[in-house]
């Protein structure tokens, strides 16, 4: 059996009830965390952090587990829908301070524009040229 560190403090009730329930089933599959990203689409380091808390765990990840281990899902997915709408939605950056997932990164505005401007310059220079061959020609 595995020895697992505390879980985060700030993890919240739902979302630490359905770490435990999942260190508990990949315990009973007496599997490592190697051999669990073997037979599931899930990397090991993927299973450290949904094991460890530090990352929420995708529905899919569930099923994989409940699979592998030879159980329901019901009661698992149930404990999951619980969950997923208490667990943090933010990341921690350095020094643990709390990044905005939803802002964009720096200079993202600007690749968008010239993103979009050369796309436009695509745009104009194709329909040029098929204006250009469409056009008959004037020989003399």
């Amino acid at each position: 059996m595995t020895r697992w560190q505390p879980l985060p403090d700030a993890l919240p009730r739902e979302a630490r009830h359905l770490v435990e329930q999942l260190r508990t089933l990949k315990d009973r599959t007496g599997l490592s965390l190697a051999e669990l990203a073997r037979r599931t689409a899930y990397s090991k380091s993927s299973w450290q952090r949904y094991l460890s808390g530090a990352k929420q765990p995708p529905r899919g990840a569930v099923q994989a587990l409940c699979r592998v281990a030879g159980t329901d899902q019901a009661r698992l997915l149930a404990v999951w829908e619980l969950a997923d709408p208490t667990w943090p939605r933010g990341a921690t950056g350095p020094a643990g301070q709390a990044v905005d997932l939803a802002a964009p990164p720096p200079g993202a505005e600007y690749r968008r524009w010239r993103a979009a401007a050369l796309v436009s310059f695509a745009v104009i220079v194709v329909l040029l040229a098929g204006l250009l061959w469409a056009l008959p020609t004037w020989s003399g």
